[in-house]
């Protein structure tokens, strides 16, 4: 790279929007009640648990996820089951409520 070609790196200057000191701090109970957004649309939340997964689990979805994370691999894979199994009670008393008006 020539020197010509090099620009010279921009500062950001200090924000006015700043936090002050004033500012209340946030804490946990603040979070646990606050209402999260996109635009105007409300998001689901996430929550921060602990398991214990086999560790068998947890190197297939570490391979399986690449860049994406494991961690988001493991709840799209649960969101998944639920979503799957929703459809299959509905699926399952269809099928009953059909029988039985059959005979």
């Amino acid at each position: 790279m020539s020197s010509q070609s090099a620009k010279p790196i921009k500062r950001n200057k200090p924000s006015s929007s700043a936090i002050s000191e004033d500012a209340p701090k946030v804490t946990q109970a603040m979070l646990d009640t606050a209402r999260f957004r996109v635009g105007l649309k409300d998001t689901p939340r996430k929550q921060r648990v602990n398991i214990m997964l086999d560790t068998g689990v947890i190197a297939a979805f570490k391979a399986k996820a690449g860049d994406r994370g494991y961690q988001t691999l493991i709840n799209e894979a649960l969101k998944q089951y639920l979503s799957q199994s929703v459809l299959e009670d509905t699926l399952r008393r269809v099928v009953r409520e059909e029988l039985s008006h059959a005979h």
